[in-house]
């Protein structure tokens, strides 16, 4: 079993994401395979690198996996108090289509909190990760979210189509976008929430809501930001957590706007958390 010490458990996560990065690009386009829900889909894809990502992990770590397509996969009976969280592509609907916007997620969480962080877009050419109290670094340059850099405040926003048992009705993420739009005019929806994350933390957005209530999608992107020097909470601005639902961060004026702007609209009447 692996001690805790995030510099070596990173390297070990790079490791494992070197050895399915190949089979992720030579693969885009791949067609859906398995139907989740409506609009929902995983493709062959997915699936081996899942599989994959959560032997060599396990191999090296010794530490369970927790896997958006295989959940606990048998790793443990309990919630265990150190796991890695995989999504093996984040943004499909983009993968299947061609689309680069999508990212592989690795990220281990102690005791409901990220330590150690990677989101890896390959058709990108980026890597972006981070580890507790280790800073952000993107493709090994440290980097930190600056609010001074004079550039046009852009913000990337989740998902407006939201389906009837989901965690935000789309009324309401449409009312949100639209306050959102009149502060920040300029606004990017990508169609993945890691891709958002860490573009975020790597200075590209000013800040980003997203709604997924899932850790999977959210927990690498979360250390990515507070070690570039970001601020995130979940969108009623309580601390984020493994459990929480949706995410919003950025520079701390830029959070702070968008808090401002959530907390001013009516909170929607089916929200689930």
């Amino acid at each position: 079993m692996a001690d805790l010490e995030p510099r070596a458990l990173l390297a070990m996560a790079e490791a494992a994401v070197d050895e399915v990065e190949d089979l992720f690009t030579v693969n885009l386009g791949a067609d859906p395979l398995v139907t989740k829900a409506r609009g929902d889909f995983a493709t062959e894809i997915d699936l081996a690198i899942e599989r994959r990502l959560r032997e060599l992990l396990l191999h090296f770590t010794g530490f369970p996996v927790h896997g958006e397509e295989y959940g606990a996969g048998g790793d443990h009976d309990a919630a265990p108090e150190t796991v890695w969280v995989v999504d093996p592509i984040d943004g499909t609907t983009n993968y299947a289509a061609g689309f680069p916007m999508c990212a592989i997620l690795v990220s281990l969480l102690h005791q409901g909190e990220p330590i150690v962080a990677l989101a890896s877009m390959p058709l990108l050419g980026r890597r972006v990760t981070a580890t507790l109290g280790g800073g952000t670094r993107v493709n090994g340059r440290e980097v930190h979210m600056d609010p001074k850099s004079g550039r046009p405040v852009s913000i990337a926003f989740g998902s407006v189509i939201a389906r009837r048992d989901g965690t935000f009705p789309r009324d309401w993420r449409q009312l949100l976008l639209s306050a959102v739009g009149d502060r920040y005019p300029t606004i990017r929806i990508s169609g993945s929430v890691g891709v958002d994350l860490a573009a975020t933390a790597a200075g590209s957005f000013g800040g980003t809501v997203t709604f997924s209530p899932h850790v999977w999608d959210n927990a690498a992107g979360v250390l990515l930001i507070r070690e570039a020097g970001g601020v995130v909470t979940d969108l009623r601005g309580e601390s984020w957590h493994d459990g929480s639902v949706g995410v919003l961060a950025g520079t701390e004026e830029v959070h702070a706007g968008l808090l401002h702007i959530v907390r001013g609209i009516q909170p929607p009447t089916d929200f689930r958390a």
